[in-house]
């Protein structure tokens, strides 16, 4: 199968021009290249974008379930009534996000997810963009001194922006520490290599990366900051504007994400589904 494909950055982003409702009602033939076709054009531009569909909560779930097996349940947000699968941000002025900061999901994990198929229910007339930031990119245009020394290097991965879900009003610091022991940490090299492109990419976030591992807290702060004022470059990004039935997914191997939070006290939702593994690396 082939379609269109509008470039939002030469670096990243790319617009399908696919109706998800039609290719479900297509035999299993055409379903499946339909999906082959998203899929390269997830490898190629990282983060994907379909407009104007109009799908069901049932569908969502199948087209997410065709790319890997699917997490539940998230460790913080709601979920939909009758689809614990889906994921649902929901924020206005008495419910503000804690999206609006730069990160790759649930990387505290040991494997953190390979996808995420994000849906947009209602959105702001105005603002409530969404960032990503191409990895490959920032790891590549590091000098070539710093990424060999990166490349000897692994970080510590906790909670970080999630202590204060659990902490709550009342600061509730055993909450916190119930939490901490729950979810645990995860240690992963700064830089990756990519499974299925072979490309080297950096791997720290703001929200989840807490410490290079062998530094004193004071060097890992320094190295860290640097790398994410680095990572800040508008080089490395697209910005989206969403509209009632877009859907974006995204690689969150490579890639990191950040929901700007410009319209409250206006009301945004979106429902989003989280593929854990990729299922064309297992075949």
């Amino acid at each position: 199968m082939t379609a269109a494909i509008d470039l939002k950055t030469p670096v990243i982003g790319a617009a399908l021009d696919i109706d998800l409702a039609a290719v479900f009602e297509s035999d299993e033939a055409t379903q499946q290249a339909a999906m082959d076709t998203i899929y390269q054009a997830l490898i190629d531009h990282l983060v994907v974008f379909l407009e104007d569909q109009g799908i069901t909560p049932a569908q969502h779930i199948a087209f997410a379930r065709r790319f890997g097996s699917l997490d539940l349940p998230h460790p913080v947000y709601q979920k939909v009534k009758d689809h614990p699968e889906i994921t649902e941000l929901e924020n206005h002025g008495e419910q503000v996000p804690d999206t609006n900061d730069w990160h790759t999901d649930l990387t505290f994990r040991d494997n953190p997810p390979f996808m995420s198929v994000l849906y947009a229910i209602d959105v702001p007339a105005t603002g409530g963009d969404t960032l990503w930031a191409n990895m490959y990119a920032a790891y590549e245009a590091l000098p070539a001194n710093m990424q060999s020394m990166l490349s000897e290097l692994s970080a510590i991965h906790d909670i970080g922006t999630f202590r204060n879900d659990y902490l709550g009003p009342d600061n509730d610091t055993n909450a916190v520490n119930r939490a901490l022991a729950e979810t645990g940490s995860a240690v992963h090299p700064i830089v990756q290599t990519h499974p299925v492109t072979g490309r080297k990419f950096l791997y720290v976030n703001r929200s989840f990366t807490q410490h290079v591992v062998g530094m004193l807290k004071g060097e890992s702060d320094r190295l860290l900051q640097y790398l994410y004022g680095h990572i800040d470059q508008p080089e490395f990004q697209v910005r989206y504007r969403w509209h009632r039935g877009s859907i974006a997914m995204w690689d969150n191997r490579v890639t990191q994400h950040y929901a700007i939070a410009d319209y409250l006290p206006n009301y945004r939702k979106m429902h989003r589904v989280t593929v854990v593994d990729d299922v064309r690396l297992q075949a």
